[in-house]
């Protein structure tokens, strides 16, 4: 009997630590098939998340997947200088990360994903879990790109609870609103994976001893990374935990989690300048008769899951296997 066969992925990614979590549980989903990363501005600068992605990836024997660095600036503005206060002025907490000695490919992150699309057409899934500037970037390379896509997952933005970098707006779309707005009005199908499920399930202090104990090297790195990541969420929940955003909306892309509210709805982003900009607007009125169809609507809004995610999340990551080593060059004659 054939296997079945593996799902193409495309990662755009601004690797902080809950990115690198999203990376690893990627790495150890048998389905999965990471065919190229892209970096964007966020928690850190695209060429520093890309020199942390390409050590997350060689030390779990996965050098042959290529990175891609995306673009430093949102479409307005500029960088503002990432998250140090959550992950740490290197992205990854202060955790030591050998060096990968691998390089990133000359092609940018949206000329990456433009490629994947076409080579993979119908097939490629999309997970965006920084801001979406890349994203926009590869609309404009190419507006049929929703053609191509299966389906892009997107973590960011909040419908029903308060924001994260402002009352109403969460980072990854606070940090490029009008590149959110027009990656949300292009008809393709999304999966948006909100603060209102990513707060909602938190990794607590057993789960990263967990990781710790692992002989894995990338597996006790993450360990290493949430103790950092836990003092920035103690703040935020009067205990030592953390949200796990990214590696949540990863799960979700692949279908390894059951969802018990997700309404199709319409969702719009706020570029003005006012206290609002960067809010996702989904339209849930239809809450009070179960979400009924809206017209013209393809953004699927996860609000609730059946389970609590951290147990599976650790179970898949403790799961991971070193890629298969590559085989040596047949010998000179």
């Amino acid at each position: 009997m054939n296997s079945p066969a593996k799902l193409p992925f495309f990662l755009d990614c601004d690797t902080g630590i809950d990115d690198a979590l999203a990376l690893a549980y990627l790495l150890a989903t048998p389905s999965v098939d990471l065919r190229g990363i892209g970096t964007v501005s966020g928690n850190v600068s695209a060429s520093v998340g890309a020199e942390n992605t390409l050590k997350l990836l060689s030390m779990a024997g996965f050098s042959t997947i290529p990175v891609a660095v995306g673009l430093h600036h949102p479409q307005a503005g500029e960088f503002g200088g990432g998250a140090p206060h959550v992950h740490g002025h290197d992205g990854v907490g202060g955790v030591f990360l050998p060096g990968s000695g691998s390089a990133v490919v000359t092609e940018t992150a949206a000329e990456m994903l433009v490629r994947l699309a076409h080579e993979h057409a119908g097939s490629l899934r999309v997970l965006a879990i920084g801001p979406l500037t890349n994203i926009a970037e590869a609309l404009r390379l190419d507006p049929r790109l929703p053609e191509l896509v299966a389906e892009i997952t997107i973590m960011g933005g909040a419908a029903l609870v308060p924001g994260n970098i402002s009352a109403v707006a969460e980072a990854n779309i606070r940090n490029d609103p009008e590149a959110a707005r027009e990656v949300f009005a292009a008809p393709w199908s999304i999966t948006l994976v909100p603060l209102d499920v990513t707060m909602s399930n938190a990794l607590e202090e057993e789960h990263a001893t967990q990781l710790l104990a692992s002989s894995l090297p990338l597996v006790h790195a993450l360990g290493e990374m949430l103790a950092h990541y836990s003092g920035f969420y103690e703040g935020i929940f009067g205990r030592r935990c953390c949200a796990m955003h990214d590696p949540l909306a990863a799960a979700i892309a692949v279908g390894s989690v059951a969802l018990r509210t997700a309404p199709v709805v319409s969702v719009d982003v706020d570029t003005t300048s006012g206290p609002g900009r960067g809010q996702t607007v989904c339209d849930l009125r239809g809450q009070y008769l179960g979400y009924p169809v809206q017209a013209g609507a393809h953004c699927r809004v996860v609000l609730e899951l059946e389970e609590q995610f951290a147990p599976h999340l650790v179970e898949r990551l403790l799961s991971m296997a070193p890629a298969p080593a590559a085989k040596p060059a047949p010998a000179a004659v």
